[in-house]
């Protein structure tokens, strides 16, 4: 199973005592921390967001912190900088993310910027919270598009769906939404498999998307309290579950297959993108199928 760590840089999650730390002394034990973090980690973690939520970042009221103040006095752009050359000089092999739930034009120009200042960036995250109900299609592949045009990797950071009731449309900022119980639904249930179905389906076919990250595989403990998981509190799984598992393993998963070569030797191979291994008795070759191929190249096998 691959990890990913998240975020490195981000401006809500701290230690207290770093509060009464002045803008000078916060951005050396910034660099440090990343430096160490992706470091200590570099056996275990190879794809990292390297900095979260960089729109609002400088201008973020919602509750005092440390990196705020740090981004307003040096910049938006000066973080970006700082997280991923530091992230990057602790392991240059990794792979490091901006990621965001601004999915506006304000997040294109956050990135341009980042990219015509020479800041390296592997992949876009984009976060896809939908506690209000499910976007569509088509406007959730509008953002992928509008994403697409910068060449990099697209990777659907944070997809949320609730089987219980929707949050309220009115509510701006989902973190203020707060009620004394969120329960799954029947009825809930089947609209976030319906929903989920749709979302993957989706995005599993667009060339630029890279990954899509569930946020929550359980009720039990769920961000904002919701009932977002593909499995409930109690363990037992959602349609949601089976409709993941029957798109994941049985769909879009190319099981192991024996077959026979032609007179000349040759075998034909249908799956969908990804790394594939041939083997006969003791040679094996890898090969990929890549995105939006439709036939791949001859590999040659040697027993």
């Amino acid at each position: 199973m691959r990890v990913k760590g998240h975020p490195l840089v981000w401006h809500t999650v701290q230690p207290d005592w770093l509060m009464a730390v002045g803008d000078d002394e916060v951005e050396p034990l910034l660099r440090a921390h990343v430096r160490e973090v992706v470091a200590d980690f570099a056996d275990v973690i190879q794809l990292w967001d390297a900095i979260n939520e960089t729109v609002i970042m400088p201008v973020f009221d919602n509750g005092d912190n440390a990196i705020t103040p740090l981004a307003a006095s040096r910049g938006r752009q000066y973080l970006i900088r700082l997280a991923f050359e530091e992230a990057r000089a602790a392991n240059p092999a990794a792979t490091f993310v901006i990621n965001d739930f601004d999915l506006s034009p304000d997040y294109e120009r956050v990135i341009e910027e980042a990219l015509d200042g020479g800041v390296r960036i592997d992949a876009i995250g984009l976060q896809t919270h939908m506690h209000q109900g499910y976007r569509g299609e088509e406007e959730i592949l509008s953002i992928v598009d509008r994403f697409a045009r910068f060449g990099l990797p697209l990777q659907l950071t944070e997809t949320t769906f609730v089987s219980g009731d929707l949050m309220p449309l009115e509510i701006e900022d989902l973190n203020d939404y707060r009620v004394d119980a969120w329960p799954t639904t029947p009825e809930g249930e089947a609209r976030q498999a319906d929903d989920i179905e749709r979302h993957y389906r989706s995005l599993y076919g667009h060339p630029a998307v890279e990954s899509l990250t569930y946020w929550g595989f359980t009720d039990a403990g769920a961000w904002l309290g919701a009932p977002s998981g593909i499995v409930r509190a109690d363990g037992s799984p959602k349609p949601s579950y089976d409709v993941l598992e029957r798109l994941i393993r049985g769909e879009w998963w190319t099981p192991p297959t024996r077959v026979r070569t032609d007179d000349a030797g040759r075998i034909r191979v249908d799956g969908v993108a990804g790394s594939y291994t041939v083997a006969s008795g003791d040679a094996a070759v890898d090969f990929e199928v890549g995105r939006g191929v439709e036939t791949s190249s001859v590999v040659e096998l040697t027993a």
